[in-house]
């Protein structure tokens, strides 16, 4: 049995059809899905997370980061405004 885990489900996760530890007896069905699942994710899910694939023997994990602000290319120094 082949499981796709998410490590934290976001609320944009939870509001969504896909399923937290899902199994799959075929390993190609759950790799497919995977990442179908990540690209999904990070392109329409709200932008405050990135989303990052995994495998780890019949486990594909995703993981769950903040996604970086973007830079404005002020230093942070406080002498900018």
């Amino acid at each position: 049995m082949f499981t796709i885990n998410i490590d934290k489900e976001c609320g944009c996760f939870k509001k969504s059809d896909f399923e937290n530890n899902k199994g799959f007896e075929n390993k190609d069905d759950a790799l497919i899905e995977a990442l179908n699942m990540v690209n999904h994710m990070n392109k329409e899910f709200c932008q405050k997370h990135e989303f990052m694939f995994s495998e780890n023997g019949q486990n594909f994990q995703i993981t769950m980061n903040d996604r970086a602000k973007a830079h404005s290319g002020c230093c942070g120094g406080g002498h900018c405004g």
